[in-house]
């Protein structure tokens, strides 16, 4: 049984977010609601978590706040256009260099593997499971769904592992992703290939950075001592 976990961010992480995948994000308001050049900063709306943007789009439209139908709409022309696309090979997930051989060589120590991930659970697991990364991280993998910050669905992802926080590692890229893990007691680790965004998150708090997976592996062993 698995004394440890290890829970990754999806984007920037285990995989890349291409312009392609993004257009599938914002695609169902100009079907639905003729709504375009919607901005593509993520970090421009209030909570970066797709379930509170697709909110906030439809707030900023409808003057009010949506119903939960008119939300459920949009996430459900989203992943249908999806799995569509997939289908028809017009999307095709990308992995980030060293991702696959990260989660092969996690899945033999004893520590289970997760997600905590603003995409939402569906469009996480659809992309990963493409690229036959699912497997390695279905046991603990939480989304956007059920809304809030990343300091949120990962607090989730604890929750469900049943671990002191002290026994698990988070790894993220971004600045929300540091603030998650220090604000939920984690071991952290901060990966960016670009050395300025790795002095960024250093700047951050991220005491630990990796700028390949190899060094994402050593930290982790080193700080679960696995």
């Amino acid at each position: 049984m698995a004394d440890a976990a290890v829970i990754f961010d999806v984007d920037g992480v285990l995989l890349h977010l291409t312009p392609e995948e993004e257009d599938a994000f914002f695609r169902p308001f100009e079907d639905l609601h003729g709504l375009t050049g919607l901005s593509r900063d993520w970090d421009s709306y209030r909570t970066r978590n797709d379930v509170d943007i697709i909110a906030e789009i439809l707030e900023s439209h409808f003057g009010r706040p949506p119903t939960e139908v008119e939300q459920a709409a949009i996430v459900t022309a989203y992943l249908d256009r999806w799995h569509q696309d997939l289908r028809a090979g017009i999307l095709m997930p990308i992995a980030i260099p060293g991702a696959r051989e990260l989660l092969a060589e996690l899945s033999l120590l004893p520590a289970a593997t997760g997600i905590a991930t603003a995409n939402l659970h569906e469009a996480a697991r659809v992309r990963l499971d493409r690229l036959g990364l699912w497997n390695f991280v279905e046991g603990l993998a939480h989304g956007a769904d059920g809304g809030g910050a990343k300091r949120q669905i990962l607090a989730r992802a604890i929750a469900a592992s049943g671990l002191p926080e002290h026994r698990i590692v988070y790894v993220g890229d971004n600045l929300n992703d540091v603030e998650a893990g220090l604000a939920n007691g984690v071991h952290f680790v901060g990966f960016a290939t670009d050395p300025a965004r790795r002095d960024t998150l250093k700047q951050a708090g991220a005491p630990l950075v990796s700028s390949n997976h190899r060094e994402t592996l050593q930290h982790i062993r080193n700080e679960l001592a696995i």
